[in-house]
Formats: structure tokens, C-alpha cells, sequence
């Protein structure tokens, strides 16, 4: 599976809660301890398993565009081919 990581701009974040609403491995939550200087509760990632798989739903509905999303280049496994070999 893919792995990936976002980053929130807390300080452009209004607080909308889509993309907690959209996060399949709800990575994503509203952080209610804290405001931002717009006096709104932003949201943060918050991922110690590593779950996130940088799949962007996140960041395609956020109205703000506050989100950065960063995915791990997958290199393609080799091949390996099989060649019989007589006994």
C-alpha cells in the first residue's frame, strides 16, 4: 500500500471539517484545544501508525487549499525470471 503524509496550514484553516469527513484513514482531526489567528479551530493531521496513504481526497475538497499532501515514490519491484534448470 501507498504511504504518505499531508501538512495543514492551521493558520489558513477555517475550521470546515470536510477533510475529516473525506479522510478514509481518518488521519484527520479537528484540533478544539486550539484556535488559529482567524479565531477558528483548524484541523491536524494526526497519524503515529502511519496510515495515511497520500490518496488526496484531503486536499481536493478543502475550499482553502491549506493542504499539502506528500506521497512516497513506489519503485516497481523487479521481476524475477525463472530459468529450468536440468538435472
Amino acid at each position: 500500500m501507498a504511504k504518505g503524509h499531508i501538512v495543514i496550514d492551521e493558520g489558513r484553516c477555517k475550521g470546515c471539517t470536510l477533510c475529516t469527513t473525506v479522510c478514509p484513514q481518518d488521519v484527520i482531526v479537528m484540533a478544539d484545544e486550539i484556535l488559529n489567528a482567524k479565531g477558528y479551530h483548524p484541523a491536524r493531521y494526526d497519524d503515529p501508525q502511519g496510515k495515511c496513504t497520500g490518496c488526496t481526497l484531503c486536499a481536493v475538497i478543502c475550499p482553502d487549499v491549506c493542504i499539502t499532501v506528500y506521497r512516497q515514490k513506489r519503485f516497481p519491484q523487479p521481476h524475477l525470471q525463472h530459468t529450468p534448470v536440468k538435472v
